[in-house]
């Protein structure tokens, strides 16, 4: 049996050509309760994949820390090269 098509507006952006990326986004949520709910989604297949697993280590949440502190020193990047020490010469 052949697969059916997919219709555009259901499949993931990974699963999308380029050439259909403008009428996909289109088709996308973006009121604040679509953008709440894609956020929910996001973070409910995060902590399925990596937090709420059956052998879990220590990866999904030293992943999400790291991204954290990479986030935090973007943020602060200004503020910490205008403190550092400077040699007048």
């Amino acid at each position: 049996m052949a697969d059916r098509p997919v219709p555009l507006a259901e499949k993931r952006l990974m699963d999308v050509k380029l050439g259909e990326l403008g009428s996909w986004l289109g088709g996308r949520d973006f009121t604040p309760n679509g953008i709440i709910s894609a956020f929910r989604r996001g973070h409910d297949r995060y902590y399925n994949k990596y937090i709420n697993v059956r052998k879990g280590g220590i990866g999904g949440v030293a992943m999400l820390l790291a991204g954290y502190v990479a986030l935090s020193y973007l943020w602060e990047y200004d503020h910490i090269k205008h403190d550092r020490w400077r040699k007048y010469h």
